[in-house]
């Protein structure tokens, strides 16, 4: 990370594997939140997941740290088989308690500022169909439908894009 990014009490920073419990309840809340049946039971350790993504040494998970509590958490790395100028944002989730805070926007901008410091040009992510508030905050943040991957008639999600550009 290109260093901690500080805004009032709000700190962004690289997670450590000590934090992936932590990380893996606030996943579940705000996976929750968009799941009209409930979130989908799985075989999946979700804290050994994410441990497992934090020490990933081609991959970066930052978190929104506000008050000692991790409020924010963005995992991303370079697709298996993308070029390296590629990069996809595989989680992205803020506290539902902590939402329209500013938190979502600061943690993307900590995103896109590392994305630009290790040469990457595109981004890449899906969002489930039924998380509209994602994909307003996507949409607001610059992302478009991905013109490579159009949706499939019973997919469960939309594949978006990102330019990354220069300051």
């Amino acid at each position: 990370m290109i260093g901690d990014r500080l805004n009032d009490a709000l700190v962004i920073r690289t997670a450590v594997p000590a934090e992936a419990e932590a990380i893996a309840r606030l996943h579940f809340r705000a996976r929750s939140t968009y799941y009209p049946d409930g979130v989908p039971q799985t075989d999946v350790d979700w804290t050994e997941a994410w441990r497992g993504s934090i020490e990933r040494p081609d991959g970066h998970v930052l978190c929104a740290v506000e008050r000692g509590r991790i409020v924010g958490i963005a995992s991303f790395r370079t697709p298996d088989g993308a070029p390296a100028q590629k990069v996809k944002l595989f989680q992205f989730h803020v506290d539902p308690d902590h939402w329209r805070a500013g938190i979502g926007t600061a943690l993307h901008a900590a995103c896109v500022e590392e994305w630009r410091a290790d040469g990457r040009r595109t981004a890449v992510l899906d969002v489930h169909v039924d998380n509209r508030r994602a994909q307003a905050f996507y949409a607001r943040q610059g992302w478009i439908p991905d013109p490579d991957n159009p949706p499939a008639e019973d997919d469960h999600h939309l594949d978006l894009c990102y330019r990354v550009t220069g300051e």
